[in-house]
């Protein structure tokens, strides 16, 4: 009879897959998970003369990995005939008892680029496709040091990141915008 019992339960971890465990998981998790798939947008920028939005192209891919917690984002997106295609992949992993997300970005001709970011939802979620997530980390931004916070709204098969600096040694509380991605889920 106990071994009956032991191999039932063995059966029932075995089948239990990385998705099923992730409904276990703390609610960032969840929401981050629920973005793997690949999606087309622009990265977008602000022209500050005409204060319109313009785009490149973006594709992205996102996978998550069996832990739940890790992500791998792969971003091309051409930017124009003299650099071609730029490739930006960034590997991360959610700590939810610290609320924060650890990252390294890679791409060619530049460095290694590596942070921790503090995740905060702007409000409750109202499920996993529906959501206002806000990180927030002190870093270099071009000369400068700032506080960098990114805010990424998901409606549905739309999700879009507002990146947005203050800059800490202007002597202003004042959060300028850098750039956005506004990005739809192809087919599921």
């Amino acid at each position: 009879m106990q071994l009956k019992i032991a191999c039932a339960a063995l059966l029932m971890l075995a089948c239990t897959s990385p998705i099923a465990a992730q409904g276990k998981a703390d609610p960032v998790s969840q929401v981050l998970a629920a973005t793997a798939g690949t999606w087309t947008g622009k990265l977008q920028y602000r022209d500050y003369q005409s204060n319109k939005w313009e785009g490149l192209p973006v594709q992205v891919k996102i996978t998550v990995q069996g832990d739940g917690v890790t992500l791998v984002r792969s971003a091309a997106f051409d930017d124009g005939p003299q650099t071609g295609t730029v490739w930006i992949t960034t590997v991360s992993q959610v700590d939810p008892a610290r609320g924060s997300e650890t990252y390294a970005m890679f791409r060619k001709g530049r460095e290694l680029d590596t942070g921790t970011r503090t995740l905060a939802f702007a409000q409750p979620p109202r499920d996993q496709t529906h959501w206002t997530l806000i990180t927030l980390e002190t870093r270099q931004d071009g000369n400068s040091q700032a506080q960098v916070r990114e805010t990424t709204t998901r409606d549905g098969a739309s999700m879009i990141t507002l990146k947005e600096v203050n800059l800490l040694d202007d002597g202003k509380d004042e959060w300028l915008t850098r750039n956005r991605t506004v990005l739809i889920r192809n087919g599921r």
